[in-house]
């Protein structure tokens, strides 16, 4: 499939400066984020402005907003909102059964490439696939995005409608993949009317009550830490 789909049009070290800054960017927002903030802007400056400068603005309002407010906002944001879930599958499926297949079809590819997740984790979390393909596997990881395009937009879409600071993260990666087909776009229009499919029919093994919307009050997803080498030619 990815032999018919564009080639990048980003060189490869800035792909893994995108992906690799969007995925720490787009997780729960800690100590450890902050602290990563000056090398993130740095590794910024080596990409076209257009994607570099919604990173930067993101960087900004992290500086500017009070860890718990943004951690509050986060949880309001991804933990509470269909539209805007960080799982790619469940954009599709919902909580359905074929979820639980397609999210057997992720870790099948990741161990194509040598990886094996965690079982406590799903492997359908942005941040991950952002991180496999940023780390280990740029193609795989490009085609995963790729295969849930139509979901990614909807996410991009429902952050930007509802003025979210994280909305110009998810620009960034969508700028990254080409335009949206046809079909991908007819995709979205449909998800946006109907929203993803509600029939909640369990998706053991692969289930912990946190990955699915609203199943526990607070719940924040987590993705598991993938190997971070240091930003292409950037020192701290």
């Amino acid at each position: 499939m990815s032999g018919r789909r564009p080639k990048p049009t980003l060189p490869p070290t800035q792909l893994t400066i995108v992906w690799q800054s969007v995925s720490l960017l787009l997780d729960y927002p800690d100590e450890d984020l902050l602290a990563r903030v000056a090398l993130i802007r740095s590794a910024s400056h080596g990409l076209p402005t257009a994607i570099g400068e919604p990173i930067r603005t993101f960087l900004s309002h992290l500086e500017s907003t009070p860890l718990p407010q943004l951690q509050a906002d986060y949880v309001a944001t991804f933990d509470t909102r269909r539209r805007c879930n960080l799982f790619l599958t469940y954009f599709a499926h919902g909580d359905t059964r074929k979820r639980g297949m397609a999210l057997l079809r992720f870790k099948q590819a990741y161990l194509r490439s040598g990886f094996e997740l965690d079982d406590g984790e799903l492997p359908d979390h942005l941040c991950v696939v952002l991180e496999f393909a940023a780390t280990i596997d740029r193609d795989l990881g490009r085609d995963l995005m790729l295969d849930h395009r139509a979901g990614l937009e909807l996410l991009r879409l429902s952050l930007r409608d509802m003025g979210s600071p994280w909305a110009g993260l998810v620009d960034a990666v969508t700028s990254t993949l080409p335009p949206l087909r046809g079909d991908e776009q007819d995709a979205v229009r449909r998800l946006a009317a109907e929203g993803p499919p509600e029939e909640e029919v369990g998706l053991a093994p692969f289930a912990h009550p946190q990955f699915s919307p609203g199943a526990v009050a607070g719940a924040v997803p987590r993705p598991t830490p993938l190997p971070m080498p240091s930003f292409p030619g950037v020192h701290a």
